[in-house]
């Protein structure tokens, strides 16, 4: 697993932040405010909401979709359907690392053939998840634009990517880590740290 996808394995007190230390980035309210802004984004960017799924890459990629969703739904009251996107097979570091569990996979009933397909993941840093989502997309089907969507955007890609919708671009050194933690993804606190 690349550094900017590492997962903490012990859960954070809700009095402190995940390995006791580093500097809170981004609070709740400022992840609201953030996917907020790229809701709006994407509507402002697709005309509206029309043949738009959005694409969650697990762990937090999922719930951050689903936010999103719903604040689309917020703004254009229509129903934006969200999926999960399994990577794992697709990953350029299974010989270093070969097991591996599948994550959950789950493609929107109408599928993705036509759609504009956003994916969706909470820190950018190599590229080389979002390559690996975008060959598990090209085996889904042939959407018509694939657009992606941060909540951070950390810098050091070694792809030629990069995120159409970002909450926060935050440089980073190679030794610092971005811990992004998400109630609704079974995390006891949430907020986005560097540390």
């Amino acid at each position: 697993m690349s550094p900017a996808r590492d997962r903490e394995t012990a859960s954070p007190s809700p009095s402190r932040p995940p390995d006791h230390g580093g500097r809170e980035v981004l609070a709740s309210d400022d992840i609201q405010r953030a996917l907020t802004r790229i809701a709006h984004e994407i509507l402002e960017g697709n005309k509206g909401h029309a043949d738009l799924v959005l694409l969650g890459i697990p762990t937090r990629g999922v719930p951050l979709a689903q936010r999103l969703a719903e604040a689309i739904a917020g703004v254009e009251g229509g129903t934006v359907p969200t999926g999960s996107l399994d990577i794992t097979m697709y990953r350029d570091d299974l010989r270093s690392q070969p097991t591996r569990a599948p994550e959950p996979m789950s493609v929107p009933a109408g599928g993705v053939d036509g759609k504009v397909v956003v994916l969706v993941d909470d820190v950018l840093y190599s590229g080389r998840t979002v390559r690996a989502a975008l060959d598990s997309l090209a085996d889904l089907g042939r959407p018509s634009a694939v657009r992606l969507a941060v909540l951070v955007d950390r810098g050091h890609r070694e792809l030629p990517i990069r995120a159409d919708y970002v909450g926060k671009n935050l440089p980073t050194s190679r030794t610092e880590r971005v811990m992004v933690r998400l109630t609704d993804a079974g995390d006891e606190v949430e907020g986005v740290w560097i540390a």
